[in-house]
């Protein structure tokens, strides 16, 4: 948020002092001191905004932050729960957990969650897909045993890899549009990059870190009495539903992409046709398409009444209002860092350090990220401070490419506090917060590295065989 009539007066090491004394604050209160972690969020954002911006816009600021965070991700989340439970209690999440495991086996059982994952997360971005796989993960995880870890991270770190690398998501389509690259070239680009970063910094990771932390199966998914599963819907049946937002999203991102590129023609944005698919694959419109679908599917039509139905829609919604208002809580903290123009402060300190620029994307990226949360506003950002030497250097078509990846990659470190994504995953696997720094953390600096790797290295291939 922006506040009219008044610029930041801080410089970059005052503003960094706030920053970490912030952080502390946090840790110290809800590590040390137990307190939960919505007060805590919102006490710290508080004193970091006093610190850092006018007193009388401070309100404003935080629930514009609050705020803005639970457009993104309340609908989801409640919508997601809902379908969630109707897939547990119907049985549905466990035949295809069964069919699953009976197709790769159990030792392959988080290889095909995690190879699941990354084709549901090509179309849909992450807190969405997150939401509709973890009632599949949950059952595998409970069928087969051990820690949770083995399954949740090989899922949730695919949407993740496939949400920071690959287009039609939208940081790394602003970014190609910054440095003027093609959007196909990142595309392809994004792919190869995304395979052996799952595979390192998510899938061997799941291994390392879940033979060290035992995480037990949550019960976010499974507080409600469940049906005799005797007689459960058909797997084909559970994959149809799951696979309803996606094709909803997909062609949602597929026409928007291709409009953007002119390939549809000058004025196809005004037809109706075009508006109506779009406003199908917005996620919100989908999924409570595929609620209402799966509704119909998992409860009337296999003879549950209607208060059944309602009372496992009605069941779902107190188990994630603890997620929903923590993550809120957390894009407030992160709204707050923003508007106190910690991140301008920073990236205008590191213009001029006469570094490779694909390095310094990735430098000014992951300093973005730490900064104030958001990996889309650090990647955008990022982009656009380094987009006239981009276009200016006289790059071959995969170097840019490669660019976009590499900055893409520094959005993605540090994932801590002021994300929201640390507190939807923290939630939902119902981890501390400790627990959720040694895992998730972990895991998106990890995948901040790997790709960064794998990004330079095609960067300079491309330029010794281009």
């Amino acid at each position: 948020m922006e506040i009219d009539g008044w610029t930041p007066t801080l410089g970059a090491v005052p503003l960094l002092l706030i920053a970490a004394a912030a952080i502390a604050l946090l840790l110290v209160l809800i590590m040390k001191l137990k307190l939960h972690a919505f007060p805590a969020l919102i006490l710290v954002s508080l004193l970091t905004a006093v610190a850092t911006i006018p007193l009388g816009s401070i309100v404003d600021v935080m629930l514009d932050g609050f705020g803005g965070t639970l457009a993104d991700v309340a609908l989801l989340v409640g919508l997601g729960a809902m379908l969630g439970a109707l897939l547990e209690v119907s049985g549905g999440a466990r035949a295809l957990a069964h069919q699953l495991i009976s197709v790769f086996g159990e030792r392959r059982a988080p290889l095909a969650l995690g190879v699941a994952s990354l084709l549901f997360g090509f179309p849909i971005f992450f807190d969405a897909g997150l939401v509709v796989m973890l009632p599949v993960v949950f059952s595998v995880a409970r069928w087969v045993g051990g820690s949770m870890l083995l399954y949740g991270i090989p899922a949730v770190g695919a949407f993740s890899v496939m949400h920071v690398f690959v287009p039609p998501h939208p940081g790394p389509v602003t970014a190609a549009s910054f440095f003027g690259a093609s959007v196909g070239m990142v595309l392809l680009v994004g792919l190869v990059v995304v395979i052996p970063t799952w595979l390192v910094a998510v899938y061997a990771f799941s291994k390392y870190i879940g033979r060290r932390i035992k995480l037990p199966v949550p019960t976010i998914f499974s507080d409600q009495e469940a049906e005799d599963h005797a007689d459960p819907p058909h797997w084909g049946t559970v994959v149809g539903i799951l696979l309803l937002p996606m094709l909803l999203i997909f062609a949602n991102t597929g026409l928007t992409t291709l409009e953007s590129a002119g390939t549809l023609g000058g004025d196809v944005s005004d037809q109706a046709w075009f508006q109506g698919l779009v406003l199908l694959g917005q996620t919100p419109v989908a999924l409570l398409l595929t609620l209402l679908v799966a509704a119909l599917v998992l409860g009337r039509a296999r003879g549950r009444d209607k208060s059944a139905v309602q009372s496992t829609l009605e069941g779902a919604l107190p188990a994630v209002c603890s997620v929903i208002l923590i993550t809120g809580a957390g894009g407030m903290f992160g709204g707050v860092l923003r508007t106190s123009g910690i991140g301008d402060a920073l990236t205008d300190s590191l213009e001029g350090l006469g570094i490779p620029l694909i390095f310094a994307g990735f430098l000014i990226a992951g300093i973005l990220r730490v900064a104030q949360g958001s990996a889309t506003v650090a990647l955008t950002t990022a982009a656009g401070l380094i987009s006239a030497g981009v276009q200016a250097g006289g790059y071959n078509e995969v170097q840019v490419a490669a660019m976009v990846v590499a900055v893409a990659a520094g959005s993605v470190i540090l994932s801590h506090f002021n994300d929201s994504g640390f507190w939807l995953v923290g939630r939902f696997f119902q981890m501390d917060e400790k627990t959720t720094l040694k895992t998730w953390t972990v895991m998106e600096t990890l995948i901040g590295v790997v790709g960064f790797a794998v990004a330079v290295a095609i960067f300079y291939a491309a330029a010794a065989f281009g």
